[in-house]
């Protein structure tokens, strides 16, 4: 266990604060980032791995560990000897195998995890059946784990400040039932500056956990070891931190496993989960472009164009990484990608295809941002008129697509119009979406868009608060659609004259835009701007 609980010592974390509404009405009122977690989860374990998996593996590896012997030793070992059987032994002994697997599942490193898919699959299944294996052990008792590691001191900081809040882990974890074990890992992290020695103590209830885990002493490459393996994106509630040692930078933090009592989320959850169609890794590029993870998101279609020769998948790819140079602010660009969707589209789809559609409705999108709406207009009606031949099936779409004719009408001044537009689109959503889905957020933005252009500022400033509401139900803390809400509401406040409140409302979308957007990206430089004018006006 020594080289394992070694290398995970630093492990990162996400920790994620819970709302007024949150602390005060339900406590088992999960956040998106929780939800989000979970959607990973269930998508990397739906990934089929063929015959070539463990050798296109081992040839990875053999790359990565060129010149070194010691460890090309090793890998050619995996390469006769590696069962899904044998996954935790080799997860527990070997730098090669568990340091690739948890920095690609830190980073959501999309090229290592294609490798790695097979690995991580079988280690997960194995911890399942043997948490099945030894459930009844438990006899539905509480009982305690621990694990010490070091914490950067504002990783600490947030943990200590978010009582009844969340932490994650998107790694496989490993616990101990001896907390003197435990706490000796926690005490040697103190050396590094801004690092604090923190003790977890981890409750489980075995009625009501929701995350496979399982005693591995007689899997582990370290036999005898009194250790609990968990699978990865385990989520905990936190509780009380307290310091255990005067002398030492040394904490103590419960946490508790969570279970989904949420009903609203999960029928979000469940929604997305269709959303987010095709099948594997196609269907993880996809959820990481819906978070706002847009840089992730390409960096895996890449490696997946570069495996590819079928006219299906090379559609899809393209036309999802033109979405994601068009969320980027990058839109020439975007054109590029979409027409040659486009060009395979035609030439081996049909041409009254949803495919077909989704494509000419985000090549109308990006001439929109680049303001050459004429031509936006001319892409949006022959999505529309593909998706309305194809109702109810595709109901989200039409919706979209009808929004987006209301957003060039906007743009062009004439409000009306897309008021009215907004409004089908919007009608059209009740019927097909949840209540909490995020596309209702953006239709209360641009409604709330053309009342601020119309000078009807408090109205406005309605359907900004609405919109923010859901967007911050269902999207993670630092998604861009998050930021653009706060922008809207600080700009309904600057129309309003109350300069104090638009500056912290633009603030804080500015702050959320400096992480999930590129820096010239054209909205953070346009909220940037909106500072700028409102401390001119203070």
């Amino acid at each position: 266990m020594a080289i394992k609980q070694y290398n995970q010592d630093n492990i990162s974390v996400s920790v994620v604060g819970v709302n007024e509404e949150g602390s005060s009405k339900n406590l088992d009122q999960l956040h998106p980032s929780v939800m989000y977690s979970q959607i990973f989860k269930g998508i990397f374990l739906e990934i089929e791995h063929g015959e070539k998996a463990v050798q296109d593996y081992v040839k990875y590896c053999q790359q990565e560990y060129q010149g070194n012997t010691k460890q090309l030793k090793i890998i050619d070992e995996f390469q006769r000897n590696y069962q899904a059987s044998s996954a935790i032994w080799w997860y527990t002994g070997h730098n090669f195998t568990y340091n690739l697997l948890n920095g690609a599942l830190r980073a959501l490193n999309g090229a290592v995890l294609i490798q790695m898919g097979f690995f991580l699959s079988d280690l997960h299944q194995q911890i399942e059946k043997l948490y099945k294996q030894q459930v009844s052990q438990y006899h539905e008792n509480v009982f305690t784990v621990f694990r010490g590691q070091g914490l950067s001191e504002a990783d600490f900081e947030k943990l200590a400040n978010n009582k009844d809040g969340f932490i994650s882990f998107n790694n496989f974890l490993s616990t101990s039932t001896n907390r003197d074990i435990s706490r000796c890992f926690a005490e040697s992290n103190l050396g590094p500056p801004n690092v604090v020695g923190i003790l977890l103590k981890i409750i489980i209830d075995p009625k009501v956990s929701t995350t496979p885990f399982a005693y591995i002493r007689e899997k582990s490459c370290f036999e005898g070891e009194e250790e609990i393996l968990f699978s990865m994106h385990t989520v905990f509630r936190i509780g009380d931190t307290r310091k255990i040692d005067n002398n030492i930078s040394i904490f103590e933090a419960d946490l508790k496993l969570t279970s989904d009592d949420d009903p609203e989320l999960r029928q979000l959850t469940d929604y997305i989960r269709k959303e987010v169609d095709g099948t594997g890794w196609y269907r993880m590029g996809k959820l990481l472009r819906k978070i706002g993870q847009f840089g992730k998101a390409e960096d895996l279609y890449l490696a997946l164009l570069e495996q590819t020769s079928n006219d299906i998948d090379r559609v899809l790819i393209y036309k999802e990484l033109g979405w994601l140079k068009d969320d980027q602010g990058q839109y020439t660009e975007a054109l590029q990608f979409y027409d040659e969707s486009l060009k395979i589209c035609q030439a081996t789809l049909p041409e009254d295809g949803p495919q077909l559609a989704a494509i000419y409705s985000n090549t109308g999108r990006a001439y929109t941002n680049m303001g050459d709406y004429s031509k936006a207009l001319e892409f949006y009606e022959r999505s529309h008129e593909i998706y309305e031949t194809s109702l109810p099936l595709n109901g989200h779409d039409l919706a979209n697509t009808i929004s987006r004719i209301g957003e060039v009408y906007d743009n062009m001044g004439e409000y009306s119009k897309a008021l009215e537009f907004y409004e089908k689109s919007h009608k059209i959503c009740e019927t097909v979406l949840p209540l909490n889905h995020p596309h209702f957020a953006l239709i209360f933005s641009k409604i709330g868009q053309v009342y601020n252009k119309l000078g009807v500022s408090s109205k406005a400033l309605e359907f900004f608060e609405k919109g923010l509401e859901i967007t911050k139900r269902a999207l993670p803390p630092n998604h861009p659609l998050l930021a653009a809400s706060y922008n809207n509401i600080g700009t309904a406040y600057y129309n309003m004259n109350d300069y104090s409140k638009a500056l912290s409302f633009l603030e804080i979308a500015f702050a959320i835009q400096q992480k999930s957007l590129p820096s010239n990206h054209p909205l953070t430089k346009t909220t940037n701007d909106n500072i700028d004018h409102v401390k001119k006006k203070m």
